[in-house]
């Protein structure tokens, strides 16, 4: 006999606790279901169930060949699942939360490429720069920058992005160069409010020696576009990711004001729920991303 019909018999006998409901969940006959479960039993060697006229229950080995039983089971369910999916159309709506200025920037003019391939699937994207809940939240997948807090999910490294202080020439002529990085205390620091370290930029010094300067003061922007025009307007410095300041940074709106220092990088992932099956439309999500962003170094975002 099949050894996973034998499997999922007992299993649901188990389950159901008896031969008839048992019966009835798989649609065959009791005498069908005591047939696969004796000839486990006879297989192994081993009495699995207790088995009284009220009721049946397993027995203490029989207890320890369900767990594996069901784990056996669920395995062949995600091997069918997965080759069901890889043949069928990616469909249905794709909910991705997107970081606001990676996403404004650099996602949105792609999403009309993916669209135009996938034609069976929405997207609804969510721009914010809070950390949320992937899953509890309705999510199907997330583009994040910036160091990763949730291990539980599963991450794919799309790029990476160069951190670097920028401001105006204008302002730099009025309020001097910073050489070390002590003299950014005596300099006006435009500071983007929801970054995950706070207040403080987090600096490698030419030592090689990590700094924290407190940037609290000058002024606090949660959006980090305005921040950059901010910059351009002569208003201070800010320490801002390359997709950000790339542009303005090549028209000489703003310049890397300590270009000494080592250049400081940040990954920028699509990050998914964990499991061995991803739906298909997340999958074609991913394989598109990859695929947009190969061979794009930092000096590109």
């Amino acid at each position: 006999m099949d050894r996973l019909l034998e499997m999922e018999a007992f299993a649901t006998v188990v389950d159901q606790v008896g031969f008839t409901d048992a019966a009835k969940k798989l649609g065959l006959s009791k005498s069908a279901i005591s047939k696969h479960v004796s000839s486990l039993e006879a297989r192994l060697g081993a009495r699995l169930l207790n088995r009284t006229t009220r009721r049946v229950s397993p027995t203490e080995i029989g207890l320890a060949y369900y767990d594996r039983a069901c784990r056996v089971l669920s395995d062949a369910g995600e091997a069918d699942a997965l080759v069901t999916s890889m043949q069928a159309t990616p469909s249905g709506q794709l909910r991705v939360a997107v970081d606001a200025d990676f996403g404004a920037n650099h996602l949105s003019p792609l999403v009309g490429d993916f669209l135009a391939k996938y034609p069976d699937i929405s997207v609804n994207m969510e721009f914010g720069n809070r950390y949320l809940e992937l899953i509890s939240e309705g999510f199907d997948a997330a583009v994040r920058v910036g160091e990763l807090q949730d291990s539980s999910l599963r991450a794919r490294k799309l790029t990476e992005t160069t951190i670097r202080m920028v401001a105006s020439p204008s302002y730099l002529q009025k309020a001097g160069k910073p050489v070390r990085v002590d003299d950014l205390n005596n300099h006006k620091l435009l500071h983007y409010s929801n970054h995950v370290s706070g207040a403080v930029w987090k600096i490698t010094s030419n030592t090689g020696e990590l700094r924290q300067i407190r940037t609290g003061g000058a002024l606090s922007v949660n959006d980090g576009q305005s921040l950059l025009h901010t910059a351009i307007s002569g208003l201070g410095i800010a320490y801002l990711p390359s997709f950000l300041y790339s542009e303005a940074m090549k028209s000489g709106q703003v310049v890397d004001v300590m270009p000494h220092l080592p250049q400081e990088k940040q990954g920028i992932y699509l990050i998914y729920p964990p499991g061995r099956f991803t739906q298909p439309k997340v999958r074609a999500f991913i394989d598109f991303l990859l695929g947009a962003f190969s061979g794009k170094g930092p000096d590109v975002w």
